[in-house]
């Protein structure tokens, strides 16, 4: 066990012996500059950078609700509460067209919900309306079910923006994507 050492307080003889040693020390000449205070690096918002990164981690769960219909086998369908059921008749017609394309074929989950999120932001600072999705019909993946189908769709429902869905018809891609329509963002001018 170590032996612990107790410092002593300098005696008051100590004190006189320091001040006649440097008795013949003098101070340097003035040089004339301004010493600047050196900047103050900004401040780094740390709570609200770690806010952000949690905030867009569960903006899109990978809770499923109950809210996705399915219809006939294995195609999903969504329209937002009050909106006509010929708005999703019209999305499945191709009505509206497709303005824009995520093609989500070999990424995981995770990479997908990212990929996701960034693509409707764009679309909605571009004002598109209508948007396919294409999420794969999961032929390559494990067990040859597709492992995007539900949770992009799952996703979809929980933007706000997002104001239906539907898979895409054959020539589009069929059960291996959706068709999404997006609410009308007005642009400033």
């Amino acid at each position: 066990m170590e032996s612990r050492v107790k410092r002593k307080r300098p005696a008051a003889g100590d004190h006189a012996l320091f001040r006649e040693v440097l008795a013949d020390v003098v101070p340097l000449p003035d040089h004339g500059r301004v010493q600047h205070a050196l900047p103050r690096r900004k401040p780094i918002p740390v709570q609200h950078i770690l806010d952000e990164r949690a905030a867009l981690a569960d903006s899109l769960s990978n809770h499923i609700t109950w809210d996705i219909g399915l219809e006939t086998g294995e195609h999903l369908v969504y329209l937002r509460n009050g909106l006509s059921p010929q708005t999703l008749k019209k999305l499945r017609r191709g009505h509206w067209v497709t303005q824009d394309e995520l093609d989500l074929h070999g990424y995981t989950a995770a990479e997908a919900k990212v990929l996701l999120i960034e693509f409707l932001n764009a679309c909605l600072r571009r004002g598109h309306r209508c948007v396919r999705i294409v999420h794969g019909k999961g032929l390559g993946s494990k067990n040859r079910e597709p492992v995007l189908k539900t949770k992009v769709a799952n996703w979809l429902i929980q933007r706000e923006e997002v104001l239906a869905f539907c898979q895409a018809r054959p020539a589009d891609g069929g059960g291996g994507a959706l068709v999404a329509l997006l609410k009308a963002v007005a642009r400033r001018p």
